[in-house]
């Protein structure tokens, strides 16, 4: 890949994200209701991919729900971790059913990057309530942590039906929540940390389901687009 950073000493500015306005102002604009007109009319920054560029949130996220996964993602908050929103932005871009959190009400969205606007998230005071949940739905929960007894994520046959639960930083899962457990998994390391950060767990555990269940993309679910003015 080049080397987009500007050379010390110049004024050059990194490319701006996104697209300006619809060019020929409004004479010009698409028609339909998932169009947003002040977007339209100012331009959209939003990380969003091309082919939602001008659309409504409301209207994206509708659009995501045709294709979501079966799979929904639980993380512990009891400690305000800066990381569920890094959890929270990976179970977006896997298009999870749902994102849980468990415990605390507020969570840090800053790593979010707004993305959970567009994803389904469900507050459960306890493990006990987020069990109870998902028994009624038949989601057997997976946890994720490195604790004697789990097993190697590798080659491990996840149900395409599942709640994949993840625990505190620094802490991993309460054994409240490896209780309830179908089964714990493990991350396969091989350098010299016990263990990962639970935003990087979260994104392979996410991957390892969609590799099983996802099937390969296409230009309707993720594929490589062009920009929509183009």
């Amino acid at each position: 890949m080049a080397d987009t950073t500007p050379a010390a000493g110049t004024d050059a500015q990194p490319a701006e994200q996104g697209v300006g306005a619809w060019p020929g102002g409004p004479a010009q604009w698409p028609t339909g209701d998932h169009y947003d007109p002040q977007l339209l009319a100012e331009g959209d920054r939003r990380n969003v991919e091309d082919r939602y560029r001008y659309w409504r949130i409301e209207a994206i996220i509708a659009d995501i729900d045709t294709r979501r996964h079966p799979l929904h993602v639980g993380i512990e908050n009891f400690g305000h971790d800066f990381n569920i929103g890094s959890v929270v932005r990976t179970a977006n871009a896997y298009a999870v059913a749902g994102v849980h959190i468990v415990g605390r009400r507020r969570w840090n969205r800053r790593g979010a990057m707004v993305t959970d606007r567009y994803q389904h998230l469900h507050h459960h005071a306890s493990i006990d309530d987020l069990v109870a949940w998902s028994v009624q739905r038949d989601l057997p929960v997976l946890g994720i942590d490195k604790v004697p007894g789990s097993v190697p994520i590798e080659g491990f046959a996840m149900p395409r039906d599942a709640l994949l639960l993840f625990g505190q930083e620094s802490r991993g899962l309460s054994p409240e929540a490896r209780a309830a457990c179908a089964a714990i998994l493990h991350i396969t390391q091989y350098g010299s940390t016990r263990s990962m950060n639970v935003g990087a767990a979260a994104a392979i555990a996410m991957h390892s389901w969609a590799l099983q269940h996802a099937g390969a993309p296409t230009s309707a679910t993720g594929g490589v687009q062009r920009d929509v003015r183009q």
